[in-house]
């Protein structure tokens, strides 16, 4: 079966639509809650710092986004973790895109009308109509602005999904319904082909992830890519220490036959 991914925007009811989606096909269930616990425990990086770097409007002279990339490294990494066996449901922010190398992810969005939406805030904390707009509003706007410059995408744009959900126009049970008969459909379905494109993938991503948050070299601009366990490396660093080690460090990823290292010195760097 598929890994399905639900784009929530806020309070729009997403969530719910997930857990139900997950019990009525027994799959696991894996919020971008749940991930960042777990990023907290893997790599000792906190909840809040990462929600503050991820979800906080950036300054005009923080667009360079090379923390939060390292950032979306750790959050795919983990969530790959949860899909290794092919069944997954989650649920936040940018999870479509997150996977967006993965030809059996089933890309769903559900949305609300902003009534529905400050109803459902107004419920779980004690906030006026206005106070909950308001915050519903700035959240918004913050992740769009990440989402464009991570992805360089409007997350709006409807071709990033492979079907969007309107729950002011079907109910819980009717959205998960529809999700799950899509997913049974070939396309989505797992092959040996998709399988290595996911393992490949994964194996990119938890390299990536290791390097970005070893201080000796998270400050290198890299990219990572992965073929049957040989793991290839380019980009820059910021000192020959650091290229000494991304090779080091690299190979110590349970999974890495061999590294190809064709990281150089240069000022293209991170933070």
């Amino acid at each position: 079966m598929a890994i399905i991914t639900i784009s929530r925007g806020t309070y729009a009811g997403g969530k719910d639509v997930a857990s139900q989606l997950a019990k009525n096909l027994d799959y696991p269930v894996l919020s971008r809650e749940e991930v960042l616990h777990e990023i907290d425990r893997d790599y000792g990086i906190p909840e809040t710092t990462i929600n503050k770097t991820m979800n906080g409007a950036p300054p005009f002279w923080q667009q360079v986004p090379g923390k939060r990339l390292a950032y979306v490294k750790c959050i795919t990494a983990a969530i790959l973790a949860h899909a290794k066996e092919g069944n997954l449901v989650y649920h936040g922010v940018n999870g479509h895109l997150l996977l967006s190398h993965l030809p059996q992810v089933l890309r769903v969005r559900v949305i609300a009308n902003m009534e529905y939406r400050v109803e459902a805030l107004m419920k779980r904390e004690t906030l006026s109509k206005e106070k909950a707009i308001a915050h519903i509003q700035r959240v918004s706007k913050d992740r769009s602005r990440w989402t464009k410059l991570l992805y360089n995408v409007d997350w709006k744009d409807p071709g990033l999904y492979d079907v969007i959900l309107n729950l002011d126009k079907v109910s819980t049970e009717t959205a998960c319904t529809a999700i799950a008969g899509m997913a049974e459909q070939k396309e989505f379905m797992p092959s040996p082909k998709n399988q290595k494109i996911f393992e490949d993938f994964r194996l990119s991503c938890r390299v990536w992830a290791t390097l970005a948050n070893n201080p000796a070299t998270n400050c290198a601009a890299i990219q990572v890519h992965a073929n049957d366990g040989e793991v290839i490396i380019d980009g820059t660093a910021n000192s020959v220490k650091a290229l000494e080690l991304i090779p080091q460090i690299a190979r110590s990823v349970e999974g890495v036959s061999r590294v190809q290292c064709e990281v150089g010195v240069g000022t293209n760097w991170y933070w």
